[in-house]
């Protein structure tokens, strides 16, 4: 048209073209003070390749066209499958081409194996949260698989540990790369598994057929799953491969997708087991104790998706900031900006190094201090920052205003996605309750925070203070404060990071902002720029 009715100005381009891995400082301290250093310049080319418009650009795909349930095929025979964008298995090529899936135990004789896994699995959260489901499970479920793996199925071990991802729907002997499922909840129970009504009688061996359902079955495209079901000596854990032996599909059958608030590109089923074949893993009367096994590890990796949501969610809010100009200066530049996202880029300092901290002790768990950690501050890591993430991403959508409301932005999808890591695989009271089962069964608990108290005692008198309060509590928990306990366990495990490892300036802050009940403090202008320079690798 000849004419116009304004000038487009003041706009911020959108984030893309970055190192998700080099602009975040207080990740690259974590992995190189935790034991993995020598993944160092692996994790770099990783965070530059997610960071390009292109892998954005799949995420947003992956969300925008959900995956579809194909219950026939043309000639109207069963299918069972599930049909999903392209965009979809790219994002898959890239995780297990990164190793997500089975790093830990590929290199597990490598210290710092869990560390450089927890590092890959942060920057890929920040491009797609859902492809990260089928990933959690498959590398949750691999340590029993090899040491439990049924003889029929004693060839999956080699593609189970590849780097290849293979949607292609066959036997899994036949594969280059194999996923694993679960199917663990009912109608009648969510988290309370003993209330599970599917049934397995013995056919013959560790073979076994099994009747029920499964409300939420995990990743139902996988090769296969691992189910609980009632057998004669209790609840048991099942391997259900979705072809048998011979070739056959099992009898498994997909009875919708679920319609979810986020993480729309993941598929999660409902299904019918109709006489299915499954093979025990271990003894029978042993599920839920496998179960919790697997469940430590899916939950650490909950925590970790969150954490890796949220640092996104800062990375674009402080992109914005530093570009659009507001009453004469630059949001950065205004000091209710600057003050905000200072604290945000604070607590995110807090996160990294605590759950550093947690990889590490996931790493180490043939010493016997090292695997207590794990066990007390897994379940309180992912009851503190799967909570967390919420306000603090709506939080980087009002930095950004109107238009981070609006779907053209990544922080919609990022917003929806974020209460998910909160209620899968144990929402906030069954961590809690976690929580406190530790603190009553592990004698050794109140010694092993004492002694790492002692590297860190009297560096900050909110800190010392806040000690005190959590030591009286745990001389005596209870269950109607196991929430505060979660909390004030997870502030005190991330505070001792902090302390030890940050600038006391920083450290400071981080003390007087988590820790003092009194009130929002403010934050110096030497931290708040301490803080944003790490929070962007020193680049703008």
């Amino acid at each position: 048209m000849p004419w116009q009715t304004h000038t487009v100005f003041n706009q911020p381009s959108p984030l893309s073209n970055s190192n998700l891995f080099l602009s975040d400082t207080a990740l690259r301290e974590a992995v190189a003070r935790e034991g993995a250093g020598w993944d160092l310049d692996l994790l770099a080319s990783i965070g530059q390749q997610l960071g390009t418009a292109e892998s954005l650009e799949l995420g947003r795909l992956a969300n925008a066209h959900p995956p579809e349930l194909l219950r026939y095929d043309a000639t109207g025979a069963r299918l069972d499958d599930v049909r999903f964008h392209p965009a979809w298995h790219l994002l898959m090529q890239g995780l297990c081409a990164n190793r997500v899936h089975n790093l830990a135990w590929q290199e597990e004789a490598r210290s710092g194996a869990f560390v450089a896994r927890a590092a890959r699995f942060v920057l890929h959260a920040q491009v797609e949260a859902g492809s990260l489901c089928p990933i959690t499970m498959t590398s949750a479920a691999t340590p029993l698989l090899q040491n439990h793996l049924p003889a029929p199925f004693a060839d999956w071990l080699t593609p189970l540990m590849s780097d290849r991802y293979d949607a292609h729907l066959q036997p899994g002997s036949q594969k280059r790369g194999l996923l694993i499922g679960m199917g663990m909840t009912e109608k009648q129970g969510g988290s309370d598994v003993l209330s599970n009504t599917t049934r397995a009688k013995r056919a013959e061996g560790d073979r076994y057929t099994l009747v029920g359902h499964k409300w939420f079955f995990s990743v139902p495209q996988s090769d296969a799953h691992l189910i609980l079901a009632q057998a004669p000596g209790g609840l048991s854990c099942f391997f259900v491969p979705h072809f048998l032996p011979d070739g056959q599909r099992n009898g498994v059958r997909l009875e919708r997708l679920k319609d979810k608030l986020g993480n729309r590109s993941n598929a999660s089923g409902e299904a019918e087991l109709l006489d299915a074949s499954g093979w025990l893993l271990g003894e029978e009367g042993e599920g839920v104790r496998q179960i919790l096994r697997m469940g430590g590890l899916t939950r650490f990796d909950c925590a970790l998706g969150s954490h890796g949501l949220m640092r996104r969610a800062l990375s674009v809010a402080l992109y914005h900031a530093y570009q659009r100009q507001a009453f004469g200066k630059t949001l950065i530049e205004q000091p209710l900006m600057r003050q905000l996202l200072s604290r945000m880029a604070l607590r995110l300092e807090g996160q990294s190094a605590a759950l550093f901290r947690l990889a590490r002790a996931w790493d180490r768990q043939h010493v016997p201090e090292e695997a207590l950690w794990a066990r007390l501050f897994t379940p309180a890591a992912k009851y503190a920052v799967c909570r967390a993430g919420i306000p603090f991403v709506a939080e980087a959508m009002e930095v950004l205003g109107g238009i981070g409301y609006c779907e053209e932005s990544e922080l919609p999808r990022i917003y929806r996605e974020m209460p998910v890591n909160s209620i899968w695989e144990g929402s906030g009271n069954i961590m809690c309750l976690d929580v406190l089962r530790v603190l009553a069964k592990q004698p050794g608990v109140v010694d092993l925070l004492q002694s790492e108290y002692q590297a860190v005692k009297g560096l900050d008198r909110h800190f010392d203070r806040a000690w005190r309060q959590l030591q009286q509590r745990l001389h005596k928990p209870t269950e109607a404060l196991g929430r505060e306990i979660a909390q004030q366990l997870w502030l005190i495990g991330s505070g001792m990071q902090i302390l030890r490892y940050s600038s006391p300036p920083v450290a400071q802050a981080w003390c007087r902002m988590m820790l003092d009940s009194r009130g929002d403090v403010v934050l110096g202008a030497r931290v708040q720029d301490e803080v944003l320079q790490r929070a962007t690798g020193g680049e703008r």
